[in-house]
């Protein structure tokens, strides 16, 4: 497969119509349904169904679109790591994280190295442990900022100071918002909304106990903020960590602490044996430095 011709796929696949992706790409159509038919040749696979108005994917197809963006992107990001000039320090650094107020130690970081190297640039990714630790296997992200532990095996770590609080984010009007910590059994027969992280890992558990098996887990969620919306609409309450939703004083929603206290601690993590450009390389360098002054 050629990059060149995956990239022709990506923008059928994105306009749905070879007519409008071959104007976008400046190509004829019987060019790039030539294009086409010869990559499906090449698979031995269809990777479209096309309808009178519009252009549907197959299963493989679907497969395909994930996979030659991943390409795509990375070849790009490579492309771009390869063409800085030797004399200068720019470039582009690939950071995920999951949501936590530590991600401001790493937005300080980036602060820190503007002056001095103002043509580096940031690209920030959200997501749980599991999407953003996939990207960084894949070579899509230089670094991932994750909550809990890693693989060792795989990963090069650096542990953050910082440790974030297991809580309940409720309705101000909840009768639990009295109290200022809750316990495991507070939370028995409460529809609680948890991250899709802890909910598929066993991690909730570890956290709250052989009592979690026996919760009235009634929704996840991947980001916080959208599962705020369903507690703001009074569906549960949602399982999460301090200090990621905002609650000023006209907000409908409070955030009670666990008790016995649950922490969480932050790790920055990369792959082992990974080879950096040298904007990734002084962003590092600056992380380490911050962490060594706040001691």
């Amino acid at each position: 497969m050629e990059i060149r011709v995956l990239q022709y796929f990506l923008a059928v696949a994105r306009e749905q119509s070879i007519s409008a992706a071959a104007e976008a790409l400046h190509l004829s159509q019987p060019t790039l349904s030539r294009q086409l038919k010869d990559l499906e040749d090449e698979l031995g696979k269809p990777l479209m169904i096309r309808g009178n108005r519009r252009i549907t994917l197959t299963e493989e197809g679907m497969l395909l679109r994930k996979r030659a963006q991943e390409i795509v992107d990375l070849i790009l990001k490579t492309e771009n790591e390869l063409t800085v000039p030797e004399e200068i320090i720019s470039g582009d650094i690939y950071i995920g994280a999951g949501e936590t107020d530590s991600m401001r130690l790493l937005v300080q970081a980036a602060k820190n190295l503007q002056q001095d190297f103002p043509q580096i640039h940031y690209h920030l990714s959200s997501g749980d442990a599991c999407d953003i630790l996939e990207d960084l296997d894949k070579g899509l992200l230089d670094f991932a900022l994750v909550l809990g532990d890693v693989n060792l095996a795989k990963y090069n770590t650096l542990p953050l100071p910082m440790r974030d609080t297991w809580g309940i984010l409720m309705r101000c009007d909840s009768p639990l918002a009295e109290k200022k910590t809750l316990t495991v059994e507070d939370l028995m027969g409460l529809p609680l909304i948890v991250s899709r992280q802890l909910s598929c890992s066993g991690e909730l558990i570890k956290l709250l106990g052989d009592q979690a098996e026996h919760l009235n887990i009634f929704a996840t969620y991947n980001l916080i903020y959208n599962g705020s919306l369903m507690v703001d609409e009074g569906l549960g309450y949602a399982l999460t960590l301090d200090k990621l939703i905002s609650m000023t004083g006209s907000s409908a929603l409070c955030f009670r602490p666990l008790t016995p206290k649950k922490e969480i601690g932050m790790r920055l993590v990369w792959k082992r044996y990974q080879v950096f450009s040298k904007a990734a390389e002084q962003f590092l360098k600056a992380i380490t430095q911050q962490l060594e002054t706040s001691e």
